[in-house]
C-alpha cells in the first residue's frame, strides 16, 4: 500500500479533487453549448474521453500491483487506432488544402509535440498546486481538445471515428497515471480535471473559423495531423529495460521472463487497433 501524503502533498491532492469536481461541472456547461451549436459529434467525443479516462482512473485505484498486460493492450490499441486515423482522416485533408504547406504543418506538429513533451518534464522541478502528472495530463488534454474542436468546428462533415480514435488513449493514460498516483496516497478524483479538459477545450475552440486561405488551412490541418501522430507514437507500448512496462513487470514478478511476451502483445495490439479503425471506416462508408 502506498504511503499516505500529508502536509503540502495532502493539500495538493485535495485541491486536485476539488478542481476535478469543478471541471466536471464546466464540462456539463460546455456540453450544453456544444449541443446548442449543433456539434453532436464533439459532444459524443468529449463524453467518451471523459468517461473513459474517469472509469480507467477509478479502476487504477483498485489495481493491486498493476496489470501490465492490460496496460500494454490499452496503449497498443489506442496508439494503433490513432496512427491509422491521423493518416487516413487528417493527412489527406491537410494535403488536400495545400500540398507544401500541409507538409510543413505536419512537420511543425511533430516537432511541436516533441518539444512540448520534452519541456513538459520540467514541471517535475516546479512547485505546482497539483500533482505533476495530473498537470501534464491536463495540459495535454486541453491541447488535444482545442485541436479536435478546431478540426470538427471547421469540418463538421468528418465522421466521429477520427475523434473517438484520437481520444482512445485517454483510458490507458488515466489508468497508468492513477495507478502511480494512488501509490503515493493520491485521490483518484484528480483525474477528472484532465478528463474534462478535452471537452471544455473542444467546445471553446470549435467557434474559431479558419480563413479560406488554402495555405493557412493546410498548415492548421497538417499541424493537427503531426501532433496526433506524435501522441500516437508516444503511446506505443515500449517493452525495453527501464520502460514503464518493465518497471510494472518488476513489481509483478520476473520482468525479464515476461518482456518477450509483452513485446508480442504490443505488436498484436497496435495492429489490432489499426484494424479496428479500418473496419469502422468500412461500416460507416
Amino acid at each position: 500500500m502506498g504511503a499516505t501524503l500529508d502536509g503540502d502533498g495532502g493539500r495538493r491532492h485535495g485541491r486536485a479533487a476539488l478542481l476535478g469536481a469543478l471541471s466536471t461541472a464546466a464540462l456539463v456547461g460546455a456540453s450544453a453549448l456544444t449541443l446548442a451549436a449543433g456539434h453532436e459529434k464533439l459532444f459524443a467525443i468529449a463524453w467518451v474521453a471523459f468517461l473513459g479516462m474517469a472509469l480507467a482512473g477509478w479502476l487504477g485505484t483498485r489495481a493491486s500491483g498493476g496489470n501490465t498486460g492490460a496496460l500494454v493492450w490499452g496503449y497498443g490499441l489506442a496508439s494503433g487506432a490513432m496512427v491509422t486515423s491521423a493518416a487516413v482522416f487528417l493527412l489527406p485533408q491537410a494535403m488536400g488544402q495545400h500540398l507544401t504547406y500541409g507538409g510543413f504543418g505536419v512537420a511543425l506538429g511533430l516537432l511541436a509535440g516533441f518539444g512540448a513533451h520534452t519541456l513538459g518534464h520540467r514541471l517535475a522541478h516546479m512547485d505546482l498546486p497539483l500533482d505533476r502528472t495530473m498537470a501534464e495530463l491536463t495540459a495535454h488534454a486541453v491541447a488535444a481538445g482545442a485541436i479536435i474542436g478546431i478540426v470538427y468546428g471547421n469540418m463538421p462533415e468528418l465522421g466521429p471515428v477520427l475523434g473517438l480514435a484520437i481520444v482512445s488513449h485517454k483510458g490507458p493514460a488515466g489508468y497508468a497515471a492513477v495507478t502511480r498516483y494512488a501509490r503515493r496516497g493520491g485521490d483518484w478524483r484528480a483525474i477528472l480535471l484532465p478528463a474534462a479538459g478535452v471537452g471544455v477545450a473542444a467546445a471553446a475552440s470549435s467557434v474559431l473559423a479558419l480563413p479560406a486561405s488554402a495555405p493557412v488551412r493546410g498548415v492548421v490541418f497538417g499541424f493537427a495531423t503531426g501532433v496526433f501522430l506524435h501522441v500516437a507514437m508516444d503511446f506505443l507500448p515500449e517493452c525495453e529495460i527501464g520502460s514503464e512496462v518493465h518497471e510494472s513487470l518488476s513489481r509483478e514478478g520476473d520482468a525479464h521472463a515476461m518482456l518477450d511476451r509483452m513485446r508480442t502483445h504490443a505488436v498484436a495490439s497496435t495492429l489490432l487497433g489499426g484494424l479496428v479503425v479500418f473496419l469502422a471506416w468500412l461500416v460507416v462508408a
